[in-house]
Parts: structure tokens; C-alpha cells; sequence
């Protein structure tokens, strides 16, 4: 069965909007794990944009289940994830102007300085996820890169089911997940999903946890957080 990892950046979006103290992220995800959430996913972006450090360190300090950290393989990063020690940190490629992640993490230009910043989040006990696009070269080249796994890209498979024709996007993603599963990666997805369009990656067996976010907090507007990752989680877990 699937695991579902709720990011409450959004949440933190929020909240920045104003410079306040709510809505506040680490009661978002407090009320994600009674809903049924495995997981808790935060992205700690260099210009602090959302989700602060304080909120990270105050994620680790009380969810029950698994903190996953979004974050750019720079040094600050690698410190902070080092100190405060997330069951696994996805990393992700960052721009300061994107309105969020634009696309997979390119692992062949930056394998040379990837190969130590993954081997150091290792050592820390931190599973090391890469971000990365449904490329068969760039699956391969995380599983040389020594990562425990991948998370694939569903952005542009979003925006075809938007758009309608879809078929071809969820190949690439079935055949991405088939070779990164058989290469002993662990497989995960996410980006751009929501209610509706994650359903059809559910034949993707090899699949075994989803990241969503924007579309929980979305929702919880209108139903509150519970009633969102209830929904999700009866999709996402049967």
C-alpha cells in the first residue's frame, strides 16, 4: 500500500503572507498524522520563502511519523539537515525566482559534488531521496550516485491531465518507477498532484509513497486539514 507524505509548506505560505505566527505548519501536520498521514514533507528553501527553521526543528521534536526535508544540496542545507537529522531528505533543485519546483534535480551535471553531499547525509543516518525527472539516464545515474531513492517528477504529467492526453506522461512515469524499482531504489512521486489526477498513478505498483501538498491545503480551506488528508489518504491508500 501507498504512503502519503503531506507537505505543509503552503501552510507556512500562508502565514509569511502576513509575518505572523499563524496559520502554523507544525499544528497543520499535527492534525495531517491523526488524519492518516505516514509522513510529513517541509521544503527549508535558502531564501526562507515558507517554512522556517524553527518550524523544522519543531517538526522533528513532535510528529510521530516520518519527516521528510525538501532542500537544495548546498553546504547551509547539509548542516542543518546533519543537526537536525530527518528520516530522509529529498533534494531537489532550487531557483530563487521559481514560483516552486520547475523541474528533476539534473544528477548528471552535478554528480561530481552530489557523490559527497549525498555520502555525508548518509553517514547521519538520513535516507537521501534525489528529485528527479521520469529519465531512465537520470535513474540510473542516482542509483550510482549511491542515493536509497528517487522521487519522481509528476509536474509535466500534471499538467497534460490538465490539459487532457495524459497517456503518454503516465508511461514515462510507469517505465521510470519499473527501472528505479529494479534497481533497488526506492520510488516515490510527486508534484502537481491533486484529487483527481494522482488516481491513474495508482497502477503504478512500484510506486510505494506520494508527496502532496498544494492541493491538501487547497482543500482544507474549504473542509479543514483532517477532513483534506482523509480524502487524500482513502485515495492514495485505498
Amino acid at each position: 500500500m501507498p504512503t502519503l507524505s503531506v507537505n505543509v509548506d503552503h501552510v507556512a505560505t500562508v502565514r509569511q503572507a502576513r509575518l505572523d505566527t499563524e496559520p502554523d505548519p507544525v499544528a497543520a501536520a499535527y492534525l495531517a498524522e491523526l488524519a492518516g498521514a505516514d509522513g510529513i514533507t517541509v521544503h527549508l528553501r535558502e531564501d526562507r520563502r515558507h517554512i522556517q527553521d524553527r518550524d523544522l526543528r519543531l517538526l522533528r521534536e513532535t510528529i510521530k511519523t516520518e519527516l521528510n526535508l525538501e532542500m537544495a544540496a548546498v553546504d547551509e542545507m547539509g548542516d542543518i539537515a546533519v543537526e537536525v537529522g530527518p528520516d530522509m531528505a529529498t533534494l531537489v533543485p532550487e531557483r530563487r525566482a521559481e514560483l516552486t519546483t520547475e523541474g528533476g534535480l539534473d544528477v548528471d551535471g552535478r554528480f561530481d559534488s552530489l557523490k559527497p553531499f549525498i555520502a555525508r547525509l548518509r553517514d547521519a543516518g538520513i535516507r537521501v531521496n534525489l528529485f528527479i525527472d521520469a529519465d531512465r539516464a537520470m535513474i540510473e545515474r542516482a542509483r550510482a550516485l549511491g542515493a536509497d531513492g528517487v522521487e519522481i517528477h509528476t509536474g509535466p504529467y500534471a499538467e497534460r491531465f490538465r490539459r487532457g492526453g495524459h497517456a503518454d506522461e503516465l508511461e514515462r512515469i510507469a517505465d521510470a518507477a519499473a527501472l528505479a524499482s529494479s534497481l533497488g531504489l526506492a520510488v516515490h512521486a510527486g508534484h502537481g498532484l491533486d484529487f483527481r489526477n494522482v488516481r491513474p498513478l495508482l497502477a503504478v505498483r512500484e510506486i510505494t509513497g506520494y508527496a502532496i501538498g498544494f492541493s491538501i491545503v487547497a482543500r482544507s480551506i474549504y473542509v479543514g486539514m483532517e477532513a483534506a488528508v482523509r480524502e487524500m489518504a482513502r485515495i492514495v491508500k485505498g
